[in-house]
This record gives structure tokens, C-alpha cells and sequence, in this order.
């Protein structure tokens, strides 16, 4: 597997479109950040972004404090339901489409070039540098998709926004939760299954 760690994030087209290899993140940094009273002090939402791309390590940080391995056990910086971890993080950037492993650090890329308008109605997600989309895949779930376990797939990409938000306030960056999409037509630009949902998305960006 070849490492990318150190390129800009738009040079990540080079893996979507040239043999589809995963891209391999920097390792995260995990130390240091704001104080979470200060974070929580000033988080917020906001809508309005910078187009400068973040790099490889602020996008491999901002992953592992969504839903980033932080345990030997493998468990994740946001809570799941039983456990189940059936939230995938996919990441749209203006290079391409990717999803997030978290036991790997790595990006898989999904498809090429810039769908960023795909996930949301709000003029400022077309432009904005990362958009993310938490996806509910049901068939890791031995019932399947419930109305429970939405509920409980709703709360767990909660949880993840969440960790968004604060990673952002602490980073001095901009981003805000969204439900106003086209599931139909997301689903589809994601190559989404039959068991898979989207759930939520979270636009990020440098303030503008």
C-alpha cells in the first residue's frame, strides 16, 4: 500500500482516479487543544468558510476526533449503540469522495472529483473544503435497520458531530450539522447499498 502523508488534501485526486489506493493519513496528533470548558464556551454553528483546503494532518486530526480508534480495545472517540459501530464517516472533498477507516487511518477513496454540492441545498457547501457524511450501514446490526436502532444510529452520528464541533472550537475552526440534503441523490453519488442511510452531515472549513 502506498503512503500519502504529506501532499495537500487536493492532491488526493491522484488516489481516486489512479489505481483507487487507500490514502494512508498521518498519524493524528492527540495531545494538547483547548481546555473542553473553553470549547464548549465557544462552540458554534457557522456558514461561513474559507475555499483554502485543510492539510492531510489537520483532516487526519479532525477524522480521529469524529470517531478515531482512541482505545487498545478498539473502540472509537464517539460512543455506539451495542457497540455496533455501524456510522461510516465518508469525507467529500474537491478531489473526490472518500470513507474514513478508523482502525487504519486511512482514506478509501470512493469516486473522483468534486461532488461537495451533492451534500447539501446551502449554497456554501458546493465551496467549502470538507464535507462529511455519517452513514448508517444496517447490516451490522443483527435486526437490521428498526425504527430503534434509526434512532439510535441518529444519536450515535450525534455523537460524532459533536466531537466536530469541539475538535473545531479548539482548532479555531468553522462547521455546522446538516440535515438539508437530497438523501436519494447523496445516496447514490456515495454508491450507497440497500442496507446503508444517510444520516447526518457537517460541513468544515477554515473560518473565513
Amino acid at each position: 500500500m502506498r503512503k500519502i502523508l504529506f501532499l495537500p488534501a487536493f492532491l488526493l485526486a491522484m488516489a481516486a482516479v489512479s489505481g483507487q489506493e487507500p490514502v494512508v493519513l498521518p498519524v493524528p496528533k492527540t495531545d494538547g487543544g483547548m481546555p473542553l470548558m473553553d470549547a464548549l464556551r465557544i462552540r458554534e454553528s457557522e456558514r461561513s468558510f474559507a475555499v483554502d483546503e485543510l492539510s492531510l494532518q489537520e483532516l487526519s486530526n479532525l477524522l480521529w476526533a469524529a470517531n478515531g480508534v482512541n482505545r487498545t480495545n478498539g473502540k472509537h472517540t464517539a460512543p455506539s449503540s451495542m457497540n455496533y459501530q455501524e456510522i461510516d464517516v465518508y469525507v467529500l472533498l474537491k478531489a473526490g469522495i472518500y470513507r474514513y477507516d478508523a482502525r487504519g487511518n486511512t482514506l478509501h477513496p470512493i469516486v473522483g472529483g468534486d461532488f461537495r454540492a451533492v451534500a447539501g441545498k446551502q449554497d456554501f457547501v458546493s465551496t467549502a473544503p470538507v464535507n462529511l457524511v455519517y452513514v448508517a450501514d444496517f447490516s451490522r446490526v443483527p435486526k437490521g435497520e428498526t425504527e430503534a436502532q434509526l434512532n439510535a444510529s441518529y444519536a450515535n452520528s450525534g455523537f460524532i458531530a459533536q466531537n466536530v464541533y469541539l475538535f473545531c472550537a479548539s482548532e479555531k475552526l468553522a462547521c455546522v450539522v446538516r440535515a438539508y440534503f437530497d438523501p436519494k441523490v447523496l445516496g447514490e453519488t456515495l454508491k450507497l447499498s440497500s442496507t446503508q442511510r444517510v444520516i447526518l452531515t457537517q460541513t468544515v472549513g477554515k473560518k473565513k
